[in-house]
């Protein structure tokens, strides 16, 4: 009988000091955040700027690596492909899912292929119009457009962005005929509203807020389904003339399907424990992020509508990118 006892004891042991050394193992090993777009940009900034503070939270080294190319598909399929076990994730954002309905050939599937591991936050954008525009609101800008179909313009960074489909969406949900001028990048489409050139750019909130005292343009709406703590006094076009429109981008970390759940939950509670670091939370004010913890449940139900929503803005566009 102790004999036996003996045995098992051993086994338990063996056991025991297998998943110890399994789970340092793990924590050893370097956690690389892959940004699928080139350095600079929003994604690449956020990731920076939560990098060293995962570091410490997760007890392991965190890298940022830029993998850009064929507008974030690149890097993103190559997280799909890594291995998984928490150890390679993609900064993601509304892109993402507007990938799976832009582009008629992708190696990846944005919503099967994926591990849901930390929602971050989220970013609105802004209609915004030249001063000749009489239009106060999204409801006059709507019935000026109807009278005069075919002879206004709107600007944006070029086919298949953001600013081309939050648009496109606007003006196939309100039936209005508007001239899309693609340029390359957000900047350039503002250029264009503040010289008169088009008359309508939607950008994001944080590059709009420098100009809502600026004379020479006109802020009539943010695109997300509540106001921006950024512009509180600017109405959200779906209350202000266009019930149900909705474009916003969220942010988060997603790593290859079949991520274990308890990793997953582990680099979840790492992140929600940044969102509530007042250096943190001031790195992604300076981002126009919008910061919201949520558990990967839940970011996955937010993944799904989302993907629903931005195959609509797709085929309001009509974009498609083979």
């Amino acid at each position: 009988m102790m004999q036996r006892r003996e045995i098992l004891t051993a086994t338990l042991g063996t056991a025991l000091l297998s998943v110890v050394g399994l789970a340092q193992a793990q924590s050893t090993k370097t956690v690389r955040i892959v940004v699928p777009f080139a350095a600079g940009g929003v994604q690449d900034t956020l990731a920076r700027a939560l990098s060293q503070e995962m570091a410490a939270a997760l007890g392991q080294t965190v890298i940022v690596e830029n993998r850009a190319g064929a507008g974030g598909t690149v890097g993103t399929g190559y997280v799909a492909r890594a291995e998984a076990d928490g150890t390679v994730m993609v900064a993601a954002a509304a892109s993402h899912n507007i990938a799976g309905s832009l582009y008629t050939k992708l190696a990846y599937d944005p919503q099967k292929d994926f591990t849901p591991l930390a929602h971050i936050g989220s970013a609105s954008y802004v209609l915004m119009v030249h001063p000749d525009v009489p239009a106060k609101n999204a409801a006059e800008f709507i019935r000026y457009a109807k009278a005069n179909p075919g002879k206004m313009n709107y600007a944006s960074a070029g086919v298949g962005s953001a600013t081309h489909l939050a648009m496109a969406y606007f003006t196939g949900l309100s039936g209005t005929d508007v001239v899309h001028i693609p340029l390359k990048a957000t900047g350039e489409a503002i250029n264009e509203v503040l010289s008169g050139r088009a008359q309508a750019v939607i950008a994001a909130s944080i590059g709009a807020l420098s100009f809502a005292k600026d004379s020479r343009v006109r802020l009539l709406g943010v695109t997300s389904p509540q106001r921006s703590k950024y512009l509180p006094d600017l109405p959200t076009i779906a209350e202000s003339g266009l019930p149900g429109y909705q474009f916003d981008s969220w942010f988060g970390f997603l790593g290859p399907a079949g991520v274990p759940a308890a990793e997953a939950n582990r680099i979840n509670a790492a992140v929600s424990k940044l969102l509530k670091d007042p250096a943190v939370l001031a790195r992604l004010d300076k981002q126009g992020i919008e910061p919201r913890d949520m558990s990967n449940a839940d970011f996955s139900k937010l993944l799904a509508a989302d993907y629903v929503r931005m195959a609509q803005v797709v085929k309001a566009s009509g974009a498609k990118i083979d």
